[in-house]
């Protein structure tokens, strides 16, 4: 969602003229006494099937092509959704596009197309990328459908019939680019190409201008108090923890009212207000509203709704995290149970940007390192908290140690016809391998055991969190350990002419084998293509790959394990192909052909 934009009344010197409506003698700001009982309703109004879970990308501006955080943010949220159905939730997953506003008028007009032909044009971009990359939403939302639209107009009656919208005059500086007004000292003088002085924002260095018109405003001024009791009260609403001090920060000021509607003379390419056709809604909320659209608003919303999470940049958390609850809080409704903020990828250590010639096409790079490569190099690296840098050779580099080496090095050795050569789940010798220290196995041993069998837990925690890099990292910590556990033993160099070592094998393949259907099956939500690979090599079928199938080892509990004894799945080839610098070299495409026209 492209959000760069807001009108804030105060900053802008804005004049409010309240003209003769039915609602201008509502009250200006909602006294606070009756303020915290909404918040509350709204708040505590959960729904009643706790096994549901409604996840959120943001909806995506198409004034460009897809780029690396856009494919960043929707595989976060495919892997949430993804480890949600293998917790057994009915969970729902939304992405889609932004498709209303100036600069989308402007370039489709510049590109000689209609607004929704252009629209349509570069929204079919993200479905492609999203669909070679097995994002598995459940509903993609454009802002151009008609079911949005109506959820729209519904949702801004409800705030004009609260007298919680009004028509004022305003003016202030303003950047057709960014789509916004901005305050006097977000405004600095500087000189164009042709030696001319004019007005820049500060923060795009984009040209601005003085700007005078009529629009209705947004009474956020009243939901101050609102929003610090709903942080206060729900630490975690906003995660992690560096973005949620930094919205209760941004509270510590008052609150101005926002404007939201444009002149239609300006801005035709939108949603009209409702009952006065000289003025559009304003983009941003038109598409905070598609949250609400794909949860069924405003008929059939409860359900979804109560349990709705959003995963967002951080350049537009204090839309999500200020203007999209007070918005909510407006109009009676809950709020997200949780807003989950990841930050931005650099490119060597820069900003992506045209001019550097340095931005990233998602879908040419997961056409060369697969699109699971991709997904686990995103997911792998990075770090909600902070930027993360991306270049070809931390892929390559990555991809090969963990996937190639560790992960697939494992699993070749433990089905490889020399170790394992009547190709089954062999047997586990608990003599061998006894919960009582004694047999063959050693104290290292044990403690790759505990590992494992904690691992679920652990990599659930980090998943809660949206650490899902530390979901990785323990889990790549595990194979390891497993690997380690098979070069300690050198299974190859037993005698199988004995009986005890012919035992002793077969249970440190047995033991790697339980520690790979762990793996395989905790990484589905990460690498859904490479598990399959996995898990159908180990012969386990779609039926016994959920959390609760998990049971690691049974038979070193004394229980039965239903994979013992069964024939191993087809050898399909290495888990995951090493990738050569040179190969990939040759495959990029070049400029002229990689340039999108």
């Amino acid at each position: 969602m492209r959000l760069p934009c807001l009108f804030v009344s105060r900053s802008c010197k804005a004049v409010y003229r309240l003209h003769q409506n039915p609602f201008s003698s509502s009250v200006l700001a909602v006294p606070r006494d009756q303020r915290l009982p909404v918040w509350r309703s709204a708040s505590t109004h959960f729904c009643t099937d706790d096994r549901s879970y409604y996840i959120t990308t943001p909806i995506f501006y198409v004034n460009a092509s897809p780029h690396l955080g856009h494919l960043y943010s929707a595989v976060i949220a495919d892997c949430l959704h993804r480890y949600r159905l293998l917790q057994g939730f009915n969970s729902k997953f939304s992405t889609g596009t932004d498709e209303h506003g100036l600069k989308i008028q402007q370039a489709a007009e510049a590109a000689g197309k209609d607004p929704l032909t252009f629209c349509t044009d570069v929204s079919e971009r993200f479905k492609h990328l999203f669909s070679s990359c097995n994002i598995a939403y459940t509903d993609y939302i454009r802002t151009t459908e008609q079911r949005h639209r109506r959820a729209v107009e519904h949702f801004w009656s409800v705030l004009w019939n609260k007298g919680l919208i009004y028509k004022g005059g305003y003016e202030g500086w303003y950047s057709t680019q960014d789509e916004s007004f901005l305050m006097p000292s977000q405004v600095a003088d500087a000189v164009d190409s042709s030696g001319k002085d004019i007005k820049v924002s500060l923060e795009s260095g984009h040209k601005v201008e003085w700007m005078k018109e009529e629009n209705y405003m947004f009474r956020l001024s009243a939901f101050r108090s609102q929003l610090l009791d709903w942080l206060r009260g729900n630490p975690r609403a906003i995660q992690p923890e560096r973005f949620y001090q930094a919205v209760l920060q941004w509270l510590q000021e008052d609150l101005p009212d926002l404007s939201v509607s444009r002149q239609r003379s300006r801005l035709h390419w939108g949603i009209p207000v409702p009952g006065d056709a000289e003025q559009t809604i304003y983009v941003w909320l038109d598409a905070l509203v598609n949250y609400l659209t794909v949860a069924g608003y405003p008929d059939k919303h409860d359900h979804w709704w109560n349990m709705a999470h959003h995963i967002v940049g951080k350049d537009i958390l204090k839309f999500h995290a200020i203007y999209w609850p007070s918005f909510l809080l407006a109009a009676g409704l809950s709020l997200p149970k949780t807003i989950y903020v990841h930050s931005h990828w650099t490119v060597g250590g820069k900003k992506m940007s045209k001019s550097l010639g340095n931005v990233v096409d998602p879908l040419e790079r997961s056409q060369i390192f697969t699109s699971d490569g991709m997904r686990y190099f995103l997911l792998r690296q990075g770090v909600p908290d902070s930027d993360c840098d991306y270049t070809d050779e931390k892929v390559i580099k990555l991809l090969n140690a963990e996937l190639t080496d560790s992960l697939g090095g494992l699993l070749n050795r433990c089905t490889a016809p020399a170790l394992n050569p009547a190709q089954v789940y062999p047997s586990f010798c608990l003599q061998s391998f006894p919960c009582e220290r004694g047999g063959r196995a050693v104290s290292e041993d044990y403690h790759m055991l505990d590992a494992v069998k904690n691992l679920p837990a652990i990599v659930q925690q980090h998943y809660e969190s949206m650490h899902i890099y530390k979901a990785l990292e323990a889990i790549t910590a595990c194979v390891r350990q497993t690997n380690g556990f098979v070069q300690r033993h050198t299974p190859w160099k037993l005698d199988r002419r004995h009986t005890q070592d012919q035992r002793w094998l077969d249970t440190i393949i047995h033991v790697s084998l339980e520690c790979l259907r762990i793996y395989g099956t905790l990484l589905q939500p990460i690498v859904p293509e490479i598990s399959n690979k996995l898990l159908s090599r180990l012969g386990v079928q779609p039926g016994e790959r959920s959390l609760v199938a998990l049971n690691f080892l049974p038979r070193y509990q004394g229980m039965h394990c239903p994979f013992e004894g069964r024939a191993l799945g087809l050898d399909s080839g290495v888990l995951f192909s090493r990738m050569e610098r040179q190969n990939i070299d040759k495959r990029k495409p070049t400029k002229k052909t990689a340039k999108i026209k």
